[in-house]
């Protein structure tokens, strides 16, 4: 066979086994990402036209479509404005944008159009260290592409999170443009109410990096960004917020303060960004959205819950789990040290072996140079919540986690039992079994 065609079925062979090996052979711990609903995968079957089309244009200054420059536009414009609508009402603000194709996009339209509206390039972040997405960073999309720069939240390890008071004089002394908060490593809510009174002293918009709490705050669990004094929240649509891969920014049109950033944001969006806004995922994101509002509450609930749960259990069996002292997490993901068992990367890869799939991780007091082998892995829970993991199953799960990273049982001999354990979850919970049965229920309401 010509080499061409043997890469096109090894191309084919390849997604094949993918959607068998990782959907339904492993565990999946990785924080960043979420698991869709049978309903809202039926919805991204059904948008396939809908992925080839384009929508160029400017919203209004309540996110909706006000002009675009194709034609063609008449059911695409509604799809657009009823997410969007969907997504505001979902988080109780007056203005969102869907187009963004991804919470690194969502970062970069926002912190480009807050740095058009405040003239400054100086924006104060959590350090990259202590848990701060890559876009968030000089050595990121903030520094390298916006040539934005950075002054560093002071950040409290033992508490493993930002140092409110210290912070303070951090943005008296640099007086930013853009304040950020949230995160990738992220425990604990972040001190946005404490700060909102010196952000407002410098006139500094504040920005909620939400990608991985989204769905927690639409389950009203973490903390609420907006009521504690968030300009703007910007964030993934797939980590805890189940649904299909792409970004959404969030905010509330008060005043010509906020207006103005709104318009500069949408510019740094299109034309500044943008093209194809990858519109065959919008319908899917409604129906996520709509889960949300009638089954987020629970699933957040449960999910925090799990990851408590595992923290303590792991730290009662002698792994050192980061936050302790304030009951391991208050979000999806902990955060455990394994120095003493050979690092970040030697566990990521014999528990991968037993396909419990997690990520290493660089830890706030780690050597930030040493990417390759830190202390630390991140586990996240939004995926076996959504499987339908319960208190018992969580312990069990850490009790295959233990056998492989303190080195009781081979990998492969943990993985027969890795393997049982997931084929007792076979259904998604928290979500619409089909479309079919959202109709159904909506037309009762």
């Amino acid at each position: 066979m010509d080499e061409f065609f043997e890469m096109a079925l090894e191309l084919i062979e390849a997604s094949e086994k993918h959607e068998q090996y990782r959907d339904k052979e492993c565990i999946n711990l990785i924080a960043s990402e979420g698991l869709k609903s049978p309903a809202v995968r039926e919805m991204l079957r059904l948008s396939m036209d809908l992925e080839s089309r384009y929508a160029e244009g400017e919203n209004d200054l309540e996110g909706h479509v006000e002009k675009r420059y194709y034609q063609g536009q008449k059911y695409m414009s509604i799809i657009e404005d009823r997410t969007t609508d969907l997504v505001k009402k979902l988080f109780k603000c007056s203005w969102a944008d869907v187009r963004l194709v991804s919470g690194t996009h969502a970062n970069l339209a926002a912190f480009k159009g807050l740095s058009l509206t405040t003239k400054s390039q100086k924006m104060v972040v959590t350090p990259l260290s202590a848990g701060a997405h890559i876009t968030h960073d000089y050595s990121g999309l903030a520094g390298r592409v916006l040539g934005l720069v950075n002054i560093e939240h002071a950040y409290d390890i033992e508490e493993m999170n930002i140092d409110p008071e210290k912070s303070a004089a951090v943005i008296r002394a640099s007086k930013p443009g853009i304040i950020t908060f949230g995160g990738s490593l992220f425990l604990f809510p972040h001190p946005v109410k404490e700060l909102k009174a010196v952000a407002d002293e410098v006139d500094a918009y504040i920005v909620y990096d939400a990608a991985h709490v989204l769905g927690l705050i639409a389950g009203g669990v973490f903390q609420d960004p907006f009521k504690e004094g968030a300009d703007f929240i910007t964030a993934s649509t797939h980590k805890t917020f189940p649904g299909p891969q792409g970004g959404v920014i969030l905010g509330n049109l008060k005043g010509a303060r906020m207006e103005k950033a709104i318009k500069n944001v949408q510019y740094a969006i299109f034309p500044l960004s943008t093209s194809n806004t990858h519109l065959g995922r919008l319908p899917a994101l409604g129906i996520a959205a709509l889960e949300l509002r009638l089954f987020g509450e629970a699933l957040a609930k449960q999910t925090v819950k799990n990851a408590q749960i595992a923290g303590q259990y792991l730290y009662e069996n002698g792994i050192l789990v980061l936050g302790h002292k304030k009951g391991f997490t208050q979000s999806h993901q902990i955060a455990v040290d394994v120095r003493a068992y050979g690092g970040g990367r030697k566990n990521a890869e014999n528990l991968e072996a037993a396909n419990i799939i997690l990520n290493r991780n660089l830890l706030p007091y780690d050597n930030q140079n040493n990417r390759e082998n830190p202390s630390g892995l991140r586990i996240g829970f939004q995926d076996v919540t959504r499987r339908g993991f319960g208190e018992n199953d969580i312990k069990h799960l850490c009790d295959l986690m233990l056998d492989v990273i303190k080195s009781k049982r081979k990998p492969s001999e943990v993985k027969e039992d890795v393997l049982a354990l997931r084929n007792e979850h076979n259904e998604v919970k928290y979500g619409f079994r089909s479309i079919k049965e959202a109709i159904k229920y909506l037309r009762k309401m």
